[in-house]
């Protein structure tokens, strides 16, 4: 198994939005994709409650079958539709992907 965590700074406003709105119309469009995408196993999207100096805005935690299936859901029409708003959104990202 795959596990992938995405970590968000967000700006304070993007997109026309602020930077709550931005974060759940990311959650919303990033959970959506749960039993869309092949091998695609669990995904969940949190916020930061503590917003302490050193917290980030949005955390992403998602497992995979295996690497083919991480990799089938990075190219996915569905979820490279979602980027461009998230890269407008965000001022960091910081990721890891890892076997369990």
């Amino acid at each position: 198994m795959i596990k992938h965590i995405v970590f968000w700074k967000l700006k304070d406003d993007a997109n026309g939005m602020s930077k709550e709105q931005n974060a759940q119309y990311i959650k919303q469009k990033l959970e959506a994709l749960k039993g869309k995408i092949e091998g695609l196993l669990s995904i969940e999207v949190g916020f930061d409650f503590l917003h302490s100096t050193e917290s980030v805005d949005i955390a992403l935690y998602s497992e995979f079958i295996d690497k083919d299936a991480l990799q089938f859901y990075q190219n996915h029409p569905l979820h490279k539709e979602i980027m461009p708003f998230i890269a407008e959104s965000r001022s960091e990202r910081r990721v890891i992907d890892y076997e369990c």
